[in-house]
């Protein structure tokens, strides 16, 4: 059962199962899709039906917060509820500070979400006594458990030997598992989260590799934290998600997205489809080992020609002709590149990379045709690497599609896995579809390259999905703010709804908003909470001040236009 990682040829990491309700997850079952609810897990019918409408829109599994005992205990009346509306969806209670409440819903829901960083504030031995009294009670009522490791709330312990590192994220989660290893408990999944992309695809895939030495096969459910909304929140998921699954990783997903969580459904389904099309794609021939290292981000080395490669940031090809300032002042159309080359995977011959090496000028445009792009791609890139080859790859990745959303999450997670590895000195997207403009393919290529950490050209947003614990109406807040702040370029902002998603799991923010209680918010900058208990009335118009007042506040130019964020 052993995984090995082919990076040109898509398989599916083979996974233990685990049993969750009548929906098992992991083995051979197909990727399943989750959600989470934003009611107040004490009220059984506006949580109810929110349940049934997420379910409805095709949900596998449905997660709910329980900060307490007490609503943990209310998973009993929910369940019931949504029983009489005949919908059967799996329930999962997600735990952070207290491990009582872990306990009492494992009695009532299929399967609890607990976070190492934050189960107990002791040592390991009295994390292994908490630990197993919560797997006894897990075996006994046939409930599954997620060990969910999110980059930013590591336990102090964690930190000190590792810092806020993707190894202390492995190693938080081995802690855990060993554990459940060594007692035999087999329903465990586990996820390693974070909204830094490159952190949290580095994390998974360590752990994959350290699961692995140990003999471990536990199923991986994966997600990108505060993704955001619209656009940004589906193109970081894809990003990270999509980057993952091309690796054959992840047996469950769930797109964070910060709107209502039946809306995540169809997202995750699509980016699911898009990869399961691969099982069955032609084998692409090359040596079973990489030549780059998957577990640490290094660019590609290249030669610069231009603004193209070397230290050079990617850039963005316009494929067509047309006035893209109005968007980004700094990008390139094809048409001033006469020079460039475009070749596919199989015309990288022996003689063609002898002549790329005695070409100093040259600029290559790799594009595959093949069900599995990003394999095929890879592929070129490590013949490139073999061959000592240092010409400037642009990505020309070309589709077919008539709907921005499908293209959004397709171009980001084929672009998105590549740049995470380092490859690419540029971006070119192309699209046949009537309906989607030049203008929307160029802002894509901008928020690809952002979401990928290659290229920072407009305002970053990390926030927070909402669930029961948010403090304050998160979606009009999101809107209030970007309405303000996104000429900021390059700001890192976190609108995070309560504190146990607040200061940790925006670690990357330049500036936080947090919800401290209800209609009530505090402000961070970076980790240090400056102004406590604000109304919410007063705190958007505080947080402009506190960023002006750090000297990081520029006045918005009339004639200056920003990347579309639609």
């Amino acid at each position: 059962m052993n995984y090995v990682a082919d990076y040109f040829n898509y398989q599916r990491r083979r996974t233990s199962e685990v049993r969750i309700g009548d929906c098992p997850l992991g083995s051979s079952n197909p990727i399943r899709i989750q959600s989470m609810t934003n009611t107040d897990t004490n009220d059984t019918v506006e949580s109810g039906e929110q349940i049934v409408r997420i379910a409805q829109a095709g949900a596998d599994y449905v997660r709910l917060t329980a900060q307490g005992v007490r609503e943990a205990s209310n998973l009993k009346d929910i369940e019931a509820y949504i029983h009489r509306k005949n919908i059967t969806v799996p329930l999962v209670a997600d735990i952070h500070f207290n491990p009582r409440a872990a306990e009492e819903a494992a009695l009532h829901v299929e399967k609890v979400r607990i976070n190492p960083g934050n189960f107990s504030s002791k040592g390991l031995e009295d994390i292994e006594v908490k630990l197993l009294h919560l797997l006894d009670i897990c075996r006994q009522h046939h409930t599954a458990l997620r060990i969910g490791v999110n980059h930013g709330s590591l336990s102090p312990r964690i930190m000190d030997l590792y810092g806020d590192t993707p190894e202390g994220m492995v190693a938080s989660a081995m802690e855990f598992l060993r554990i459940c290893h060594k007692a035999d408990f087999k329903d465990v999944v586990i996820s390693m989260k974070a909204s830094n992309t490159l952190v949290m695809v580095q994390s998974v895939r360590k752990l994959v590799a350290a699961m692995e030495e140990e003999d471990m096969h536990y199923p991986l459910h994966l997600g990108v934290t505060e993704a955001g909304s619209g656009e940004d929140g589906r193109i970081k998921s894809a990003v990270g998600i999509g980057a993952l699954l091309a690796d054959g990783i992840g047996d469950t997903i769930r797109v964070s997205l910060s709107e209502d969580p039946e809306a995540e459904i169809p997202v995750a389904r699509k980016l699911a489809d898009y990869f399961s099309r691969r099982s069955d794609a032609p084998s692409i021939e090359a040596s079973a080992s990489a030549a780059f290292d998957p577990y640490r981000y290094t660019r590609r080395t290249t030669h610069p020609v231009g603004k193209i490669g070397g230290s050079h940031v990617p850039v963005v090809i316009a494929s067509s002709g047309g006035d893209y300032a109005t968007l980004e002042p700094d990008y390139i159309g094809l048409s001033s590149l006469p020079g460039i080359q475009h070749l596919t995977y199989s015309e990288l011959t022996d003689s063609t990379l002898s002549r790329l090496k005695n070409s100093p000028d040259a600029i290559l445009a790799l594009r595959s045709d093949h069900v599995n792009r990003v394999g095929e791609l890879r592929a070129a890139f490590h013949k490139l690497l073999l061959a000592g080859v240092t010409t400037p790859v642009i990505l020309n990745l070309q589709y077919e599609e008539d709907d921005l959303e499908t293209l959004q999450l397709k171009a980001s997670s084929d672009a998105g896995a590549l740049l995470l590895d380092g490859f690419g000195d540029g971006l070119c997207l192309t699209n046949k579809g009537e309906s989607i403009s030049s203008e929307d393919l160029v802002s894509l290529s901008f928020a690809i390259l952002q979401a990928s950490r290659t290229r920072i050209s407009r305002t970053e947003y990390i926030s927070c999905p909402s669930c029961g614990r948010t403090l304050y109406d998160l979606q009009q807040t999101i809107a209030d703010i970007k309405s303000r702040t996104s000429h900021l370029k390059g700001l890192k902002i976190g609108i995070m709804g309560c504190i146990v998603n607040g200061p940790g799991e925006m670690a990357d923010a330049d500036y936080g908003y947090v919800g401290a209680a209800p209609g009530r918010v505090s402000l961070y900058k970076k980790q240090t909470c400056v102004e406590k208990n604000i109304p919410t009335a007063e705190a958007v118009d505080k947080l402009i001040a506190l960023i002006r007042k750090n000297g990081d506040w520029t006045d918005p130019s009339p004639s200056s236009s920003q990347p579309c964020t639609k």
